[in-house]
């Protein structure tokens, strides 16, 4: 199976960034915005790369933007996006990679190993478990997830975590992501200008 074509990659770019002061998806690390390093991430995975954002207007080199359905309703309405446009594509036996914006310590190699894992699982999301708890900001979910969490969202969820209990769930735990996890750092996300600027501080450290 040719994962390239089979699987769909989006970039969730819709957090409002209120504790960061500006927009973090335009924030630089090593020349890049974290936006476009994040979509590159996915491009070294699938031949399919959009990005969802509250406004289709976004533009970041060549990838096409989806508008966001709700905007300002948190990251669980950009999955639902991502499904949505997923599944206009491929059907309900589609395949999305969904990652956000604002993770500067991931690699292609394991958003490989996390899709890889998708197609052979049975389940309707593969999710990591690290020890601060679920990752679904770097994961992969079935297109027909998003017939079972839209009435749950449509209903008021918000909370990621909460619409998983209704899902069938493969977990990647840390003996699936220790060997990906070589700074510690895997799952670490920006949420802070000081977080920011240590991401920054990090890189640094690794090329010395």
């Amino acid at each position: 199976m040719n994962l390239a074509r089979t699987v769909r990659g989006y970039v969730l770019a819709g957090g409002a960034s209120s504790r960061f002061g500006t927009d973090k998806a335009f924030a630089e690390l090593q020349g890049q915005t974290m936006l476009v390093r994040t979509a590159k991430l996915l491009a070294r995975v699938t031949a399919h790369v959009k990005i969802v954002s509250p406004t289709a207007k976004l533009r970041a080199e060549e990838y096409e933007t989806v508008a966001d359905r709700w905007p300002g309703e948190g990251p669980l309405g950009g999955i639902l996006t991502a499904l949505a446009d997923a599944n206009e594509q491929d059907g309900e036996g589609a395949n999305a990679l969904i990652v956000s914006c604002d993770m500067p310590f991931l690699t292609a190699e394991w958003l490989h190993f996390v899709a890889e894992r998708a197609l052979a699982s049975g389940a309707e999301a593969v999710i990591p478990k690290s020890s601060d708890g679920w990752e679904p900001l770097c994961a992969a979910w079935r297109g027909a997830a998003a017939e079972i969490i839209e009435p749950l969202f449509e209903a008021g969820t918000r909370k990621i975590t909460e619409a998983l209990n209704a899902l069938r769930v493969e977990v990647l735990d840390e003996k699936d992501w220790k060997l990906f996890d070589t700074n510690g750092r895997l799952f670490w996300n920006m949420n802070t200008r000081a977080d920011y600027e240590e991401a920054l501080r990090a890189i640094a450290a690794e090329k010395l």
